[in-house]
């Protein structure tokens, strides 16, 4: 069992391209050359069910932050609902009024941002051909 969990953690880069077979191997050859064909069948049907399968999300950021001392990481997914069965909980009262507040200050965030590179790019665009909306720079304006 502790060979199998050294392998499972020293590679965990090579986890979505593993199948079913990959988990049946790592069994003791022992005991997996004891079961039947019948039985290998049934623990590869129960492994291949019980292994996560990706799901395709519109927004997948993945974002690592070094600090001196530690690292952190955030996840931000976006995709449809395909859970079968009902969260065991639903978020209430306070916990439901921040959640709302903390997605609309993440799409205020969102929006802010795409709008301000869509002005960066549409700027430096102007400026690389040579086009002038007004006569003087924002400077001037202001130091009148």
């Amino acid at each position: 069992m502790k060979t199998f969990l050294q392998n499972l953690s020293s590679h965990r880069e090579e986890y979505p391209t593993r199948t079913a077979d990959y988990f049946v191997d790592q069994i003791d050859a022992n005991v997996r050359e004891s079961f039947t064909p019948e039985q290998l069948t049934e623990v590869r049907t129960v492994v291949q069910a019980a292994m996560p399968q990706p799901a395709p999300k519109i927004v997948d950021l993945r974002v690592n932050i070094d600090l001196l001392i530690s690292r952190f990481y955030i996840v931000l997914f976006v995709g449809k609902e395909r859970r079968k069965n009902p969260r065991p909980y639903s978020a209430s009262g306070f916990t439901a009024f921040a959640n709302r507040i903390a997605a609309i200050i993440l799409l205020v965030g969102l929006n802010l941002t795409i709008s301000l590179f869509i002005f960066l790019v549409a700027y430096l665009i102007k400026s690389a051909l040579g086009v002038n909306l007004f006569t003087s720079h924002l400077s001037d304006y202001l130091s009148r």
